[in-house]
């Protein structure tokens, strides 16, 4: 082992103490944790989050009284002449934003919308308004067919059922689960173990032609047995690709946890500012809060609004104080809720089923690797000798995507246990819970088959790095395999 040693020293300093290394090991971790974390906080910032006040001229003569102001929205009835003057000043004047006109009804009971501004209206203030007016429209159009306490019907007809998935093991107890944080762990687990096989077993067959080119292993075989050099080649490299691997997930879980910090002490003033605002600015109408409300929310929502909406009447009208933890806007709290249901899994399970699969699987594939490195004298002739170990490789990541729809169906069981494969669906498939001896089966199978390929890669390791002149056929690396010890 003491020659092994000292090939995987050389195998491993080597490689830590380059400059491509270190960049790679600091850079990594910001795209991957800007990959995550840059959707979430585009969807907070680009969020409309400005005010803004909207003139209102109503021929309809039934919408306008019962349009409710909103974070950024504040509608004003004005005449039609006070309308058309306002139009003049759109440009000059910060007092409007801009113009709606309502048409009146037609017998249909719709009415025509225009609305004027001095700039392109976006389209999320547009959906607001349309949203808005629509709702009030079909409220006024269930109105005529006179349907007694027609609010109170609106209300109990709407449906919000959410499905929650609990998991009930052996000793009966129930553990709530999360499908979509799952299916992301599995996926993200398995490319990696993909693009990690694939790179580092790269490297390995590199790092066999240079030295093969540069004639250092005709120096080095001298002293070492070709089987000592390409086992302490890969256990070096393994070691570096392990490095590499725990640095890039400790720097994106900070990543992560700052960020998902940021976005809370963000929610809590926002939260503050809310309840402030809802316990101070009179409605002028509560008839337009009930309306929009029996319209859009769902029975969870009016539920929520009967036992935490307080109302208050003083001098200047209604008082309507909301529960501020309804109208958190759902993006605010994506990268919460996903941090939220690393706790309901098996980190530790998932953790150590992806190290057991990236090692044995990487130990397979860079074997063969190593031995297709020795069979070449440049990088461009290994496209044909690499084409049959590339291959499975693909095949795993197919059969991975299949397995997140059907993790117990026969493809992505046999998919699991075969060992050319199994890196990849093993782990998609382990968050949905594996047979016992499934799991020790794709284990045993996968030691077994890279002590065979080892074996074998060893053979035409011992042979190939001392040729020189011509890539190796397929005939003669037959051979190969057949030289006696």
């Amino acid at each position: 082992m003491g020659k092994i040693g000292i090939v995987i020293s050389r195998e491993y300093t080597s490689r830590v103490k380059k400059k491509s290394f270190i960049l790679t090991t600091l850079l990594v971790p910001l795209l991957i944790g800007a990959m995550i974390a840059v959707p979430a906080l585009i969807a907070y910032y680009s969020s409309d989050k400005k005010d803004r006040n909207i003139a209102v001229i109503d021929n309809s003569r039934v919408v306008a009284q019962s349009l409710e102001n909103s974070e950024t929205i504040t509608y004003t009835t004005v005449s039609e002449a006070l309308g058309a003057e306002i139009k003049k000043d759109l440009g000059s004047s910060d007092k409007y934003y801009a113009v709606l006109e309502i048409g009146e009804l037609d017998s249909l009971g719709n009415a025509p919308l225009s609305i004027f501004a001095n700039e392109q209206v976006n389209m999320s203030l547009q959906e607001k308004i349309e949203n808005d007016i629509n709702n009030i429209l079909r409220y006024n159009k269930l109105k005529s067919y006179q349907i007694p306490d027609l609010e109170n019907v609106i209300h109990n007809v709407q449906v919000g059922s959410t499905l929650k998935t609990y998991q009930v093991n052996e000793k009966q107890e129930e553990k709530e689960t999360s499908v979509v944080s799952y299916m992301a762990i599995g996926y993200i687990s398995s490319f990696i173990i993909y693009m990690f096989i694939f790179m580092f077993g790269s490297m390995v067959m590199r790092g066999v032609i240079e030295e093969k080119n540069n004639r250092i292993v005709e120096v080095i075989v001298s002293s070492i047995k070709p089987i000592q050099l390409m086992i302490g080649k890969i256990i070096g490299i393994a070691l570096v690709a392990i490095t590499q691997f725990v640095i890039w997930i400790a720097l994106i879980l900070i990543i992560l946890f700052g960020v998902n910090s940021a976005i809370n002490n963000k929610q809590t003033a926002k939260k503050i500012a809310q309840q402030t605002i809802a316990a101070n600015i009179p409605t002028a109408n509560q008839d337009a809060l009930s309306i929009t409300e029996a319209i859009t929310a769902n029975s969870a929502d009016a539920q929520s609004n009967t036992e935490n909406n307080v109302v208050q009447d003083n001098a200047e009208g209604s008082v309507v104080q909301t529960n501020t933890e309804e109208t958190a806007d759902p993006e605010d709290n994506t990268l919460s809720t996903i941090l939220s249901t690393l706790g309901q899994m098996n980190i530790f399970g998932i953790i150590a089923t992806f190290l057991i699969f990236f090692v044995l699987g990487y130990l397979l594939y860079s074997s063969m690797f190593a031995a297709i490195g020795s069979c070449v004298d440049n990088e461009a002739d290994t496209q044909q000798l690499i084409l049959p170990v590339t291959i499975p490789l693909v095949i795993g990541l197919f059969i991975m995507l299949n397995a997140f729809q059907n993790p117990h169906s026969t493809v992505a069981v046999w998919g699991s246990i075969i060992p050319f494969t199994s890196p990849m669906v093993m782990v998609a498939r382990f968050a949905y819970g594996v047979p016992t001896w499934q799991y020790i089966l794709s284990v045993v199978l996968l030691i077994i088959t890279f002590l065979i390929m080892a074996w074998l890669s060893a053979k035409i390791y011992r042979i190939g790095i001392l040729s020189y002149g011509k890539k190796a056929s397929w005939k003669e690396i037959g051979k190969w395999l057949r030289f006696k010890d």
